[in-house]
C-alpha cells in the first residue's frame, strides 16, 4: 500500500508538530509555556456563545447550503464593507470551515502542474503546501527583518513569470506581523496591471489586530478595477476568539466562488450548522471589544519584542500587526546545528515556538504572543536562560 503522489508533495504543518508535541510533554506532567499556536487566549465573546446555544436550541443541526447559510452570507457581506471597505453582493461570498480551506479550494481549483504562485517568505506554513498539494511551484519572494518583512513593487515584478498564476498577500502577516500600507498597495496593484494573468490571495485575517494607529488597507478596495481577479480571506477565528468554530468567509469573482463551491461540496459539503449561526453573531453583533483585546495585544508584543532584544544574540522588529515576532537568533547560529536544534533547546528550558525554517525563513523563530501577561514573562526569561 502506499499513498498519492499529491501526499507525497507535501509535510505535516510544523506548527502544528510544535503545539502537539507541547501537548505531549505536559500530559507527562513537564511545565511547558506553549508560544507556537496562532490562538487567542481571550474567551469567545458571550453573545457567540449565546448564539451557538440558541441555535442547538432550535434544531438547527440540519445540512445547510454548501457554501455557506443566507444569513451568513448576508453577515460576512456586512463585514466585508463595514471592516474591509470592500462592497460585494453575497453571491460573491462563500464560507468555508476556516480560512485554511477556502484558501485549499481556490488553489486547487485555479492551479495546474507546473504553474507558479509568488508566495512572500517568511510565510504561513500551509501556503507552500497547498500550492504543491495542488501540482504547483512555489517561487519564494525573499523578505527581511531590515525591511520589516515587506516586499516591494520592484521586488514582485521581477518574480513574475509567464506561469504566475497567484501572488498571495497577507497583511497583517504571519508569522511576522508585517503590514502593507496603502502607498506600498497602490504600487503592487500598478504592477498587476501589467499582468493582467495574475490573480491575488489578499489574506486578511488579522485585519482587525493592527498597532499602527492607522486603518487596515486591502487590495480590492484600493484598487477595485482589480477587483474580478482578488480573492479577499477573512473569517472570526483571530478577530473573535473562534478558532475552534471553524469558520472562514471569502469574497472573490463569481466563477471563483462557484469553483470553490464546487469543490467544497465533494470535501466537507456545508460548514457546521452551529458555528454559522454563532459566526452570524460575531460579524451582526457588538464589535467594541476588539478595542480592548487590540490594546492587551499591543502591550503582549512591546513587552515581548523589548525581552528579545535584551538578549545577546537575538533581535526582532517590531510587528506592525497579528500577535506574532519573528525572532532573528543568526548570531547563535554558530552554536546549533540550525534553528531547529535551537527550537529545541529552547523546548528543553520550558518555551514552545517554532523554527524559522517551518515558514521558510532561517536562522531564527516564531513567538506568539497571544498568551497571559504571566505566561509571556516567564517565558521571556526561559528563552534568555537557554541561550545565554
Amino acid at each position: 500500500m502506499q499513498t498519492s503522489i499529491a501526499l507525497s508533495r507535501i509535510a505535516p504543518s510544523q506548527t502544528t508538530a510544535m503545539t502537539d508535541r507541547a501537548t505531549a510533554l505536559r500530559a507527562q506532567g513537564r511545565d511547558i509555556i506553549s508560544l507556537s499556536v496562532g490562538e487567542p487566549d481571550f474567551a469567545t465573546p458571550a453573545h457567540v456563545v449565546e448564539a451557538a446555544k440558541a441555535a442547538l436550541d432550535a434544531g438547527d443541526t440540519k445540512y445547510t447550503p454548501v457554501g455557506g447559510t443566507a444569513r451568513l452570507k448576508a453577515a460576512a457581506a456586512l463585514h466585508f464593507a463595514r471592516d474591509l471597505g470592500i462592497d460585494v453582493p453575497t453571491r460573491q461570498v462563500t464560507v468555508s470551515a476556516g480560512g485554511k480551506q477556502a484558501i485549499f479550494h481556490a488553489i486547487l481549483a485555479t492551479v495546474s502542474d507546473g504553474e507558479e504562485v509568488i508566495v512572500p517568505s517568511p510565510w504561513w506554513v500551509s501556503y507552500p503546501e497547498i500550492i504543491r498539494f495542488a501540482g504547483g511551484r512555489v517561487v519564494p519572494l525573499i523578505t527581511s527583518p531590515r525591511h520589516n518583512f515587506r516586499f516591494t513593487a520592484a521586488d514582485l515584478e521581477a518574480q513574475i513569470g509567464p506561469k504566475t498564476q497567484w501572488l498571495m498577500l497577507n497583511s497583517p502577516g504571519n508569522p511576522t506581523g508585517a503590514t502593507y500600507p496603502a502607498d506600498m498597495l497602490l504600487a503592487i496593484g500598478d504592477v498587476l496591471r501589467r499582468h493582467p494573468r495574475i490573480m491575488v490571495m489578499s489574506d486578511d485575517i488579522y485585519s482587525p489586530l493592527i498597532y499602527t494607529g492607522q486603518p487596515h488597507a486591502t487590495l480590492a478596495n484600493l484598487c477595485p478595477d482589480l477587483g474580478p481577479r482578488i480573492l479577499t480571506i477573512s473569517g472570526v477565528s483571530k478577530s473573535h476568539a473562534m478558532t475552534g468554530f471553524r469558520i472562514g468567509v471569502a469574497a472573490g469573482p463569481t466563477w471563483l466562488i462557484e469553483a470553490m463551491e464546487k469543490l467544497q461540496s465533494h470535501s466537507s459539503g456545508n460548514p457546521c450548522s452551529i458555528s454559522q449561526a454563532a459566526a452570524v453573531a460575531a460579524f451582526e453583533g457588538p464589535q467594541e471589544f476588539l478595542a480592548e483585546w487590540r490594546e492587551r495585544f499591543r502591550k503582549r508584543r512591546d513587552m515581548v519584542v523589548a525581552a528579545i532584544n535584551q538578549v545577546p544574540g537575538l533581535s526582532t522588529p517590531v510587528p506592525d500587526g497579528a500577535f506574532y515576532c519573528m525572532v532573528d537568533a543568526a548570531p547563535l547560529m554558530a552554536r546549533f546545528k540550525n534553528d531547529e536544534a535551537l527550537a529545541m533547546q529552547l523546548l528543553d528550558h520550558g518555551v514552545a515556538i517554532v523554527a524559522a525554517s517551518a515558514f521558510g525563513g532561517r536562522d531564527g523563530f516564531r513567538i506568539s504572543f497571544a498568551a497571559d501577561e504571566a505566561k509571556l514573562e516567564e517565558a521571556m526569561r526561559r528563552i534568555a536562560a537557554a541561550v545565554t
